[in-house]
């Protein structure tokens, strides 16, 4: 049995009075995440340890947005997933696209940091997505298992619970678009496929495997129901506490 995750992306948004304001309505929307369910709240790092100081009594993990694919040393800007763990993060974003975009974060970049992570004792969420013009021409599916597995490269993990595989067609993020729910189970079961191919058919079986790409209250129920699709990793609708509560209600009702 597969545990669901909610996962809520506040990218570069929140100052930290606010951050608390949202703990605070959260707690009270939801005075304890229900059982068998897990709801990550990723903010930005200088936000992790006033997340971590008051995000357990609501039964909230906490993660980052990002991860250095170095230890330690001389990295200015960067850091390390060591640092981190001592803030109280349990979960690391690897490959998110905008990184990817933005940042030209590679595969091969993109396993180190995974690499990193699990090391510390993190557990990586590896996005991967398509853009609308690979989904146009048909070649979705090849795109992003090529893309999972380089970005997978060389990751050792016995405990699929510890590896979150998080599909964002890059199309629908932010832009009020949403892949359908057959297209999230197409690749949730492609990406899945995948994975008993890099690791074994049980391994693969097991680990979680989130859609991402403006999930909203709206949309999820039926994203959710899919039986390869086992959470969300959700941007706009997680800055807004009351909806983030809604959904991991949603993950956590059995559908």
């Amino acid at each position: 049995m597969r545990t669901p995750i909610v996962a809520g992306n506040w990218k570069m948004h929140l100052t930290p009075e606010e951050a608390r304001a949202w703990l605070v309505e959260f707690h009270q929307s939801m005075p304890e995440v229900p059982s068998g369910v897990e709801a990550v709240v990723l903010p930005a790092f200088p936000l992790i340890p006033v997340v971590a100081e008051r995000a357990r009594e609501s039964g909230l993990e906490v993660g980052s947005q990002d991860v250095s694919a170095h230890r330690w040393g001389a990295y200015t800007g960067e850091v390390s997933a060591w640092q981190l763990v001592g803030l109280g993060a349990r979960y690391a974003v690897v490959g998110h696209s905008e990184r990817r975009q933005y940042w030209g974060e590679t595969s091969a970049l993109i396993s180190e940091k995974a690499r990193r992570a699990a090391e510390a004792g993190l557990t990586p969420i590896v996005c991967v997505g398509e853009p609308l013009e690979v989904r146009s021409a048909g070649e979705a599916e090849s795109y992003v298992v090529d893309q999972m597995l380089g970005s997978l490269e060389g990751l050792a993990v016995s405990d699929p619970d510890r590896l979150v595989i998080a599909y964002e067609p890059v199309w629908a993020i932010g832009t009020g678009r949403s892949a359908t729910p057959e297209d999230a189970e197409a690749m949730s079961v492609a990406l899945r496929e995948a994975l008993a191919r890099r690791f074994e058919p049980d391994f693969a079986g097991r680990v979680r495997i989130l859609y991402g790409g403006s999930v909203k209250v709206e949309n999820f129920a039926a994203i959710m129901a899919k039986p390869n699709v086992d959470g969300g990793l959700v941007g706009g609708a997680s800055l807004r506490a009351e909806a983030f509560a809604a959904l991991a209600r949603l993950a956590g009702s059995g559908l």
